[in-house]
């Protein structure tokens, strides 16, 4: 198929680009415009020279409206998805998360596109009501970022519900592994005990998180995108399991063999009514319509990515704070 894939140079878009082009897709790459024109992580990729490129900005409608002109398929992940950024310019997440979705929606409205992946993400649901999570979970926006991107959601159901846009929501947990950026929590203690810290500097403790490898992740977008039975759909992608952050540490020290310090450092928490507690997803409804399950355990995919960031770590600053 022709498939276009937003957000192909960023962490989970560079692994999707890489899997649908192995899979004997035709796929055209939408990285963000800028004067290097680097592709992000498709600069390394070794399928750098069998994806078409288009450079442009999804907050700009022409630019989207070219990039969709012969594509089946879209898989739209191009968001700005930093939490504490958010509380800095929420406005830069409303233009590029929800009229981003816009551009996308109805570009390929225009198009006549057979189908719209539309990337969610767990932090619509804010901290859990109950568990597991499913998909039809209260939801609540407990930052800009959370409140952009329940926007973006509702805006993609309403193109399925008001002009009969194929259109399926994939709604990931948290999502790990290679490439990803340092502003995650996964990424921020690796480099720190990799770069031979003492003590590594960290937020909030307590919360509970659900992890999951990126190439299970991918697996979702890939089943639940095509499934014919996900149309007008939010599916939910996790691993059905819950850690808490201060456990992940103890766990990713053991994996890299050092005992492991922690300091709390209050820049690194949310304002307090913005944390969000507890997330674990319920994953049933993905396995029902799309017969998708995760594959990798909590260990093994940290093994994965930590033999991976050893071998990059000179691409991170270690200890910095990243926002």
């Amino acid at each position: 198929m022709h498939i276009l894939v937003t957000g192909a140079g960023g962490f989970i878009g560079s692994h999707l680009t890489e899997r649908l082009v192995k899979e004997g897709h035709k796929v055209r790459a939408f990285v963000h415009y800028n004067s290097r024109n680097t592709w992000g992580w498709l600069e390394e990729s070794e399928v750098k020279d069998d994806i078409e490129v288009f450079a442009g900005d999804i907050r700009d409608y022409d630019s989207v409206r070219a990039s969709l002109r012969g594509i089946e398929v879209v898989f739209h992940l191009a968001a700005l998805i930093g939490i504490p950024y958010s509380y800095i310019t929420p406005v830069a997440y409303i233009k590029t998360n929800v009229e981003g979705t816009y551009n996308i929606c109805q570009a390929a409205r225009e198009e006549g596109l057979r189908r719209v992946v539309h990337t969610s993400t767990s932090e619509v649901y804010g901290t859990a009501r109950y568990v597991p999570i499913d998909e039809n979970h209260p939801l609540q926006a407990q930052s800009p970022y959370a409140a952009s991107k329940i926007g973006a959601d509702q805006l993609a159901l309403s193109f399925y519900r008001s002009f009969d846009l194929p259109v399926t929501i994939i709604r990931p947990f948290n999502t790990y592994g290679p490439r990803q950026s340092a502003r995650a929590v996964i990424p921020t203690i690796i480099t720190q005990l990799l770069s031979g810290q003492e003590e590594i500097r960290l937020g909030n403790l307590a919360p509970t998180r659900d992890f999951n490898f990126v190439e299970d992740t991918v697996n979702g977008f890939i089943t639940a995108g095509f499934s014919p039975r996900t149309v007008g759909e939010v599916v939910n992608i996790g691993s059905g399991r819950e850690i808490s952050i201060g456990e992940l540490v103890e766990l990713i020290g053991q994996l890299i063999g050092t005992k492991v310090k922690v300091r709390v450092e209050a820049e690194r928490y949310r304002p307090e009514a913005s944390e969000v507690e507890r997330l674990c997803c319920d994953n049933r409804k993905a396995n029902r319509l799309a017969v998708w399950q995760p594959k990798f355990s909590l260990s093994e995919g940290l093994a994965i990515t930590i033999d991976w960031f050893k071998n990059r770590l000179a691409l991170y600053k270690a200890g910095q704070y990243n926002v």
